[in-house]
Parts: C-alpha cells; sequence; structure tokens
C-alpha cells in the first residue's frame, strides 16, 4: 500500500510538471485524491476536515457549474506539484553532510549568537528545506534535551527555530505563499514583492531577541563549526534554484508555482547525476507519508479556487468600494491570516481565498500592497499559530506544546509583527493607488 501512496505522489509531481497538456490538471487531481484516500487511517483530524470539505466543494461545484471543477483541479494539481518538489528536495539534502555540518554549528557560541544564528541560519535551510528545516534543527534540540533535560538554552532555541521558519514564507522564493500569491496576482513582480518583505522579515527575526528568556552569558554552546566551504556549497544550491526559477518564470514564462516546481526538480537530478558519477547509486526517495501535506495543500487549493470563483461571479470582478475602503482592506489581510490560524484554517486556504476574491478587483497600480499583506500575514501566523505544522513537528521534537512555544511565547512579537505589516500594506495601498 505504501508503495501505491508513493507512486501516486510522483503520479501528481509528473502531472504538475506537464500541467499545459491536456488532462494533466485532472489526471494530478485524482493522483493527490487517491495517494489522501488511502493514507486517511493514518492522517491527522485536521487534514482529514480539510479535503473532507474539498469533496464538499467538488459536489457543490459539479452542481452549480461543472467548469469551476476544471479550474480548482488545476490549482490542486499546480500546487501540490511544488510542495511534492520541495519535499522531494527536502528528502535528498536531509542526509547531506554539509548540511548536517551547518545544522550542529548553529548551536554554538554564547545565548545571543547562538539565538541568531539559529533563527537567521534556519530562515535560509528553510528556504529549499522547508518544513525539513524543522525537523532538521530540531532533532538537535531535542537530543540536547534528552541529554540534559529541559533549559532556558532549549526553549530560546525552539524560539528561534520556530521564528526562522515561521519567516520564510514572508521571502523565501521558493516557499508556498510567495508562489501562491504571485499566481493569484499575476501583475504582481517576485523581486517587487521579495524586495519588500525581505527587509521586513529581516527585522521581525531581529525583534525576537528582545522576546526570549535571558540566559547567563558564560552558558555557550557546542564549539562545531561548519566551514566556509559547506556554506558556499549550500548557499550555491540555494542559488541556483532560484535562478532556475527567475529562468522558468521570466524566460519560459511558466508560472510561478510551476517554475518553483521545476527548478527543485533540475536541482535533485543534477545532485542524482553527480552522485551517480560519484560511484553512488540514488534511489528516488519514498513518498508515501505525504497523505497529510497533500490533504492540506490540495484540499484548501481546491476550496479557496470553488469558492472564489463563486463570489467572483457574484461580483463581476467589480466590488464598487470607495477608494479608502482598500487600504481599510489591506491594513485588515494580515489579521486575516492570524485569526483564521488561530481556528485551525490553513494559510493556504486563507490565501487562496483573499487573493482570489480580492485580487481581480484591487487597484492595479497598488497591488504590491495586498502582496505585502498576504506574505507577511502568511508568515507572521506560521510561527505564531498553534496549528501551524512547523509548531506541531517542534511539539513533537521537544515536547513544548504548540501552544506555548508559538502563542504563549511570541504573542507580543506576534501582534507588534502584525501591527506594523496592516501599517505598511495600507500606507502603499494609499500611495500607489
Amino acid at each position: 500500500m505504501s508503495t501505491l501512496r508513493s507512486a501516486l505522489a510522483y503520479v501528481a509531481l509528473i502531472a504538475a510538471v506537464l500541467a499545459t497538456l491536456p488532462g494533466m490538471a485532472f489526471l494530478g487531481a485524482v493522483a493527490v485524491s487517491m495517494a489522501v484516500s488511502l493514507g486517511w487511517q493514518d492522517m491527522r483530524r485536521v487534514p482529514r476536515a480539510v479535503f473532507a470539505v474539498a469533496v464538499l466543494a467538488m459536489a457543490f461545484a459539479f452542481g452549480r457549474d461543472p467548469g469551476l471543477v476544471e479550474g480548482a483541479a488545476g490549482n490542486m494539481t499546480r500546487l501540490a506539484g511544488l510542495i511534492l518538489s520541495v519535499m522531494l528536495l527536502s528528502s535528498v539534502l536531509a542526509g547531506s553532510r554539509d548540511l548536517q555540518r551547518i545544522s550542529s554549528s548553529l548551536f554554538s557560541g554564547k545565548p545571543g549568537t547562538r539565538y541568531a544564528s539559529l533563527a537567521f541560519g534556519t530562515a535560509l535551510v528553510s528556504v529549499p528545506l522547508n518544513f525539513g528545516s524543522v525537523a532538521v534543527v530540531g532533532s538537535l534540540i531535542s537530543e540536547r534535551i534528552r541529554r540534559s533535560g529541559d533549559s532556558v538554552a532549549t526553549r530560546n532555541s525552539t524560539r528561534a527555530v520556530l521564528r526562522g521558519f515561521g519567516v520564510s514564507p514572508i521571502w523565501s522564493p521558493l516557499s508556498i505563499s510567495v508562489a501562491l500569491t504571485l499566481t493569484l496576482l499575476p501583475t504582481l513582480g517576485g523581486a517587487q514583492l521579495i524586495g519588500l518583505s525581505l527587509p521586513f522579515a529581516m527585522l521581525v527575526l531581529l525583534a525576537g531577541f528582545l522576546w526570549r528568556e535571558p540566559e547567563s552569558q558564560l552558558e555557550t554552546g557546542s564549539a562545531d563549526t561548519a566551514g566556509a566551504a559547506a556554506w558556499l556549497r549550500f548557499g550555491g544550491i540555494i542559488l541556483g534554484i532560484c535562478i532556475g526559477v527567475f529562468l522558468f518564470s521570466h524566460v519560459y514564462e511558466f508560472s510561478y508555482a510551476r517554475s518553483v516546481t521545476l527548478s527543485c526538480l533540475a536541482a535533485v537530478i543534477i545532485g542524482w547525476g553527480l552522485s551517480f558519477a560519484g560511484g553512488h547509486t540514488p534511489r528516488p526517495p519514498t513518498m508515501a507519508n505525504v497523505s497529510n501535506e497533500l490533504a492540506i495543500v490540495g484540499g484548501s487549493a481546491f476550496i479557496g479556487s470553488v469558492i472564489s470563483a463563486v463570489v467572483l461571479g457574484q461580483v463581476n470582478g467589480d466590488m464598487g468600494l470607495p477608494g479608502w475602503a482598500w487600504p481599510v482592506l489591506a491594513a485588515l489581510v494580515p489579521w486575516s491570516f492570524f485569526l483564521a490560524g488561530l481556528a485551525g484554517a490553513n494559510p493556504i486556504l486563507t490565501g487562496t481565498l483573499i487573493g482570489g476574491i480580492l485580487g481581480p478587483a484591487w487597484p492595479p497600480g497598488a497591488v504590491l500592497g495586498l502582496g505585502f499583506a498576504m506574505v507577511t500575514g502568511w508568515g507572521i501566523t506560521a510561527f505564531g499559530t498553534p496549528f501551524a505544522a512547523n509548531a506541531l513537528i517542534m511539539e513533537r521534537l521537544t515536547g513544548y506544546r504548540a501552544r506555548d512555544a508559538s502563542l504563549r511565547w511570541s504573542l507580543a512579537l506576534s501582534l507588534i509583527a502584525l501591527s506594523a505589516a496592516s501599517a505598511i500594506a495600507a500606507g502603499l495601498t494609499v500611495w500607489l493607488a
């Protein structure tokens, strides 16, 4: 059964790569659905609920307008392919010696240095690894808790990892948040969005220094160092993938989500080729355990596509709002992500609804304000709400309750970051409209 689930995941990935061919969107959606169905017994409650609602949305779409299903299936296949390609890349890179050295070296130095290394290092490692970065770095914290027990150092390290990964949706060119935002807001440029969101993400990480427990300056971490070569090789992988995304999206004019999928797959294939040249025979990793991710990503994409299409059909792309309403809506978007996350809603669903409904009607010149509001709201939700996947992974690894590690320990930081994101998004909308 696990072999079949893994094969279906690869079929969905191939369908996403060949998305422009007739029938591939439906093939990918069917493969995702079958993989989720076969893994139903092993899935968590939230992914099950999301996928069940997606099935209801499909029944509704067939009854209202079968054309809605085609668009939703395409959206489902594209985003499922993106997350599968990133997870495949993560699986291939996770076992590399460079990454192990880099992850271990993040714990070196005095408390302030260690916190900065973990926060900014996790943010960087998250670019190609996505959730894999939390598992890799979090396992090192888990090992320290197992050896020495709970301590201020391990709690601060947990804060740093959660916040480091949490800001990656704000700026990472390979994140599903940036891909979805640029897909739903096609007139918004990736460089334009990341050029504004990256400084904001770095400021959020720096502000995190104010919300950690005081440690003795005499306490230092391990003396492990990764060396410049390991960092250069890892940085080269990230740079190569980003260049690939740029070429696919700008030169070949593929959608951003498909560009990320193809770039990540190219990196995997090149890695396998180098491994084979070195005398090793690479084996594609199993994708049998991705039912939870496929249910959340695919289900949320399908639901959001159907709802946004129905709403747009009612308003005909013209909401008839006064000029002052747009900056108000921009200010509310980050808070909408956060409040929906506190209620257990996945940001993919929230983002699809917000971008799908507001995007077509948004003042064209001010679309940067909406895009910035979406990615910042997504990122703050990722590190500040207890139902985020990274918080649940850290809870399993460290034993710290997700409600404490994400919500309670970072609530003040989240509220300040949300307020700043709202103000900037509203200001951009007023300025550019």
